[in-house]
């Protein structure tokens, strides 16, 4: 099994008003991955996520594509050090 580590995404684009955290919230479960993702104040979204390295690649190629209505722009992306022990992935406000 792959070494698990942490990597903090922030999406760009048509990213809020669009189920864009629940669909965030769904991959990552799909993926077994924890962690949270929230909206911020900018119109981006934050997503934080934990689990093998293979599944974070993953999962930042599902949220490059997003859900139906949104349009993603840019992604940042960075790793998390050390990296949190989250049980489960959290939609936040």
């Amino acid at each position: 099994m792959s070494e698990r580590s942490a990597r903090r995404f922030v999406i760009a684009g048509r990213v809020q008003g669009v189920g864009f955290r629940w669909f965030t919230r769904r991959a990552a479960q799909e993926l077994a991955l924890g962690g949270r993702v929230r909206n911020l104040p900018d119109g981006r979204v934050e997503a934080e996520a934990v689990g093998p390295r293979e599944q974070l690649d993953a999962f930042r190629e599902r949220l490059r594509q997003g859900p139906a209505g949104s349009r993603v722009t840019g992604i940042e992306e960075q790793e998390i050090s050390p990296v949190p022990e989250w049980d489960g992935f959290a939609i936040e406000r």
